[in-house]
């Protein structure tokens, strides 16, 4: 495969990628909205509870999202099942989009969103795991960590983009009245929009040439292969425990804990979360390159020591600031850290599998824990603001990371990916 094909395949697929975490998050970005539009008008956190357990009960269907597209990818080919990822997707936002209001229609408003939301789950759920395998066996060895990093720039930017959108209508195009009204529906209808360019994108795609081997050999995957490595899918789980939790605190939680318990004005923590997170995303593919030079646990015990010490003295500092400057540089700080373990957790991963289960034993454990505990990150977060005690939560995140950290001084230091390149040396967690 030439450096061309390879590249244009990892565009295709990162652009798809975008775009799914776009539909997934900008339900998050205007949960401050929307939150009224589908529950009994009341209490503001209440609201946000409410939205956030449906936000929370979306990530369930992940693990069988993970499970039947990550059988699929590794059945049927990594471009199919990111085609029909990106399907379900467009399908989930477009109900969200044109679902009328609980005014309206009563209990059946927040019906249709869970349901909208349980599709989408279904559709990131086999997206992680479908996407990071491509990417990985797409790269080149010498450079897979850097490559490895894009997946966390798309994943960023399509959150950042629907940021953006919302800052667009703050700023430029509508008052917050108009946007509380019907304003809320666009970045729904445009994630609705995209979907159809991208659908494209992806049947242009090249497939793997590690699958078609693979394939040709007719190798077998499937569950009671992937029980196999039993180990591996224990390590995904442990590195993905403490490693969602943080991301999820810094990035998704922020912009609700900046307007809800800082009492910055919504547009000011938009405007700071927006910030953020461009910063977060640049970080990407200059700490997966980091990787390829000096090994990738360096970096995962990095994140793993920092964010189990420093999460409650960085909380506690945040919540005593009032300049949106002082809060970018604690978050952007934050998500530094966090850094050492988004950027190269998708190779990682990857490298732990064979061919034949490598789609469903990244999608499925990893679908699992974030389900558990990424999902419910915002939820805990919000209750132990309604019961006045947030340190709880900074003690909680810690606790998760330090799972993390005990789990990346376990890691074995094979890479199957380079086993299967013939490689005579094969690449390790220590070097590359």
């Amino acid at each position: 495969m030439t450096t061309a094909q390879r590249l244009r395949g990892i565009l295709a697929g990162s652009a798809g990628n975008l775009l799914e975490y776009y539909d997934w998050y900008v339900y998050s970005s205007f949960t401050i909205y929307f939150a009224h539009a589908f529950f009994p008008r009341g209490n503001e956190t209440a609201e946000l509870l409410n939205a956030a357990a449906i936000f929370a009960v979306g990530f369930f269907m992940r693990p069988i999202g993970g499970w039947l597209l990550g059988v699929a990818a590794d059945r049927y080919g990594r471009r199919w099942a990111l085609t029909l990822s990106v399907t379900a997707m467009c399908l989930g936002s477009l109900a969200i989009a044109v679902c009328p209001t609980y005014t309206q229609i009563g209990l059946l408003a927040p019906a249709v969103l869970l349901v909208a939301r349980l599709v989408q789950g279904l559709s990131l759920g086999g997206e992680y795991g479908a996407s990071a395998t491509y990417l990985a066996e797409m790269s080149s060895p010498q450079n897979r960590g850097f490559w490895s990093g894009f997946l966390y720039v798309t994943l960023v930017m399509g959150q950042l983009l629907a940021l953006i959108i919302l800052l667009l209508m703050q700023y430029v195009f509508l008052t917050p009245h108009q946007i509380e009204v019907w304003g809320w529906r666009i970045p729904f209808l445009l994630g609705a929009a995209g979907a159809v360019l991208i659908f494209w994108l992806r049947r242009q795609m090249q497939e793997s040439e590690r699958f078609e081997r693979s394939h040709e050999k007719h190798e077998q995957g499937g569950l009671r292969v992937l029980l196999q490595h039993k180990r591996s899918v224990l390590t995904v789980c442990g590195m993905t425990l403490g490693g969602t939790v943080v991301f999820y605190t810094y990035t998704i939680y922020m912009q609700k804990y900046l307007a809800n318990t800082l009492g910055f004005p919504k547009d000011t923590a938009t405007l700071v979360s927006s910030a953020s997170l461009l910063a977060f995303a640049l970080m990407q593919p200059a700490f997966g390159a980091l990787s390829d030079r000096i090994g990738r646990k360096p970096l995962l015990l990095y994140f793993g020591i920092c964010a189990t010490l420093g999460t409650v003295p960085l909380l506690t500092l945040l919540s005593g600031v009032h300049s949106p400057w002082a809060a970018f540089g604690l978050i952007t700080g934050a998500l530094g850290i966090a850094s050492g373990y988004t950027s190269i957790n998708a190779i990682v991963k990857a490298e732990l599998f064979p061919t034949q289960v490598r789609a469903l034993g990244v999608a499925l454990p990893y679908a699992v824990t974030v389900s558990l505990f990424g999902g419910t990150t915002e939820y805990i977060a919000l209750w132990c603001r309604q019961a006045g005690h947030d340190i709880w939560f900074a003690y909680y995140v810690s606790i998760c990371a330090a799972v993390t950290l005990l789990t990346v001084l376990t890691l074995r230091k094979t890479d199957r990916l380079s086993e299967e390149n013939g490689s005579s040396t094969p690449h390790t967690l220590q070097k590359n």
